[in-house]
């Protein structure tokens, strides 16, 4: 089970970025998704998770109304656009694959991407 992601980067606090993981065909096609992030001194915390069939969406409440997670079947991608950024927006973003879509419960995890929101 292989997950990669990538679009982190540098940006100013209201802007925009896009996170993506790519899977591989098997974890992506029975796997809920989700993303996850920890800054410098804090625990690992969710931030947003995709049912498998992606119907189903939930968010952390510090980016809920600021993010949107979705999945593209033919590119075995998940997205997670985050606009809005804010200083505490900073940290390692992770994506993990699941059984099931929950808040706390993942089997396998990508490297992070750093996200950096400055002020």
């Amino acid at each position: 089970v292989q997950l990669q992601a990538s679009g982190g980067g540098l940006v100013q606090a209201g802007g925009s970025l896009r996170l993506s993981c790519e899977a591989s065909a098997r974890t992506y096609s029975r796997y809920a998704m989700a993303w996850f992030r920890q800054a410098p001194g804090k625990e690992r915390e969710f931030v947003a998770g995709i049912s498998w069939s992606g119907a189903s969406t939930i968010y952390a409440e510090s980016v809920k109304g600021r993010s949107t997670m979705s999945r593209g079947a033919a590119e075995n991608t998940v997205s997670l656009q985050m606009n809005s950024l804010k200083p505490e927006d900073t940290a390692v973003y992770y994506c993990a694959a699941g059984n099931r879509l929950s808040w706390n419960s993942y089997d396998f995890w990508g490297q992070g991407t750093l996200v950096t929101v400055s002020s």
